[in-house]
């Protein structure tokens, strides 16, 4: 079994005599997964700006209803806990479920860091696209990692969890779609993560132009562990991706997100961020339109229970005129469950005839749940259209009554209305697995 490292962090240990074993640590284990030099030392410069940030705070904005308190990044292991790859019946019944509910798909799968099970990959490589592990892309396309991994989308300095990122990313996969190239079936990355573990994903989709792609990417476990994922979107004149976040870690899980994606000219992107799973997460998402014509969805589901934390930070940022957003968040909560929304639409001087939207939904499934909502607009353009919507109210008695007469139980019919709430969003949804597998965790939510 390979070896695991209890301590690799040392963000809260001060260097003793100018020693840094974390650092010694996190760079041996870059030379042991076989990266070159410009990745060890691409590690160790994201290393020395994390310990030079500072962590969040409450007179911090974005983390004023967010409270860290608990989380230690030392508290975790780091390091595969099992041999790959392997066969499809060696394959846990979790992961053999979740690899048959999109039968149509090319698939990579791993576990704690390691690339475990991938299938339907061969056939993308024969028309050129690449979809493979981050870690072998390291090795057979740095110059193309170079320009593109964590430089302009979601840079290193960003702040101290892109930092860490950085320094300590383990699994993570690499999409190029060359131009005037269309991906027929969805690619489908499943990210399990065990007991205990800290895990850094990472998601890098590059679409040449006029490609289309469509993008499914999967977290599951992270039971009392800390999940800390990063997704670059690069979109080229003309392309098409839709890309969907699936986030199902257990609920004892701590879990933080930066995602971001770059348009250029007439690029269209649909990306949908579902959020089950966690005991708390934080998750950054801004959409950047940076040549005219760009066409951008941004869609989220969330449904709460028990004392889950979800925090979700949106921007919409129109650099370019003629170029439309729009966003929709519906969510649900449950028993003492809690949300934040903060959004914003900002629209450059030169983002003339831009059309922008964003609404934020919150059904309140019980009194003792709340939902705190801050849209915002920054407009400096004086021909657009910018609007912004937020709402959060509880199901009302009489709807359920009214379903409960004709024979549903309670249960049931807060499943209908919960589902009816959250249909704006599902029908948007690209993949009919999808939308299955999210109706059943709606009910699961609803049962529970």
């Amino acid at each position: 079994m390979p070896n695991q490292t209890q301590v690799p962090t040392g963000v809260s240990a001060p260097a003793v005599n100018g020693a840094d074993p974390a650092r010694d640590a996190l760079l041996a284990r870059s030379e042991a997964r076989g990266e070159g030099a410009w990745m060890r030392g691409f590690r160790e410069q994201a290393w020395a700006a994390a310990k030079a940030m500072p962590w969040p705070s409450l007179t911090d904005e974005a983390w004023r209803r967010t409270r860290l308190t608990g989380l230690d990044p030392d508290n975790f292991s780091y390091g595969p806990t099992h041999e790959g790859p392997v066969g499809e019946e060696e394959l846990s019944p979790l992961l053999q479920d979740e690899l048959h509910e999109m039968e149509s798909a090319a698939t990579l799968i791993f576990e704690d860091g390691l690339m475990h099970y991938r299938v339907g990959v061969a056939a993308l490589e024969e028309q050129g696209i690449i979809f493979k592990p981050l870690d072998l892309a390291v090795q057979e396309h740095e110059d193309f990692l170079r320009e593109h991994f964590m430089t302009r989308v979601v840079p290193v300095e960003t702040d101290v969890f892109t930092a860490l990122h950085g320094a300590l990313w383990d699994s993570g996969t690499l999409i190029h779609v060359p131009r005037n190239t269309r991906v027929e079936l969805p690619l489908q990355i499943i990210n399990w993560q065990g007991e205990g573990q800290a895990g850094h994903h990472h998601t890098l989709v590059v679409a040449e132009e006029g490609a289309e792609v469509t993008v499914v990417d999967s977290l599951l476990g992270a039971r009392r562990g800390l999940q800390n994922s990063v997704v670059e979107i690069v979109q080229a004149p003309g392309s098409q991706v839709r890309y969907m976040n699936l986030q199902d870690l257990d609920t004892s899980a701590w879990n933080l997100m930066h995602g971001r994606a770059h348009l250029n000219r007439d690029a269209d992107l649909r990306w949908i961020q579902v959020s089950w799973g966690s005991m708390l997460t934080k998750a950054f998402l801004d959409l950047v339109l940076q040549g005219p014509g760009g066409h951008a969805e941004l869609l989220g589901i969330y449904f709460p229970t028990g004392r889950q934390h979800i925090d979700h930070q949106t921007l919409q940022l129109h650099e370019a005129p003629h170029c439309f957003s729009d966003l929709l968040f519906n969510g649900a909560l449950k028993d003492r469950a809690r949300s934040v929304y903060m959004g914003s639409i900002r629209v450059a001087p030169e983002a003339q005839q831009t059309d922008a939207f964003q609404r934020n939904g919150n059904l309140l499934l019980d009194s003792r749940s709340r939902a705190d909502s801050i849209p915002g607009l920054e407009i400096e353009a004086n021909d657009v259209r910018c609007t912004h919507a937020a709402t959060a109210a509880q199901v009302e008695d009489e709807y359920v009554f009214y379903l409960m007469a004709r024979g549903l139980s309670r249960p049931q019919a807060e499943r209908l209305i919960v589902q009816g709430f959250f249909q704006a969003v599902l029908e948007r949804v690209p993949v009919e697995s999808v939308v299955h597998k999210l109706e059943q965790v709606i009910e699961r939510k609803i049962g529970g």
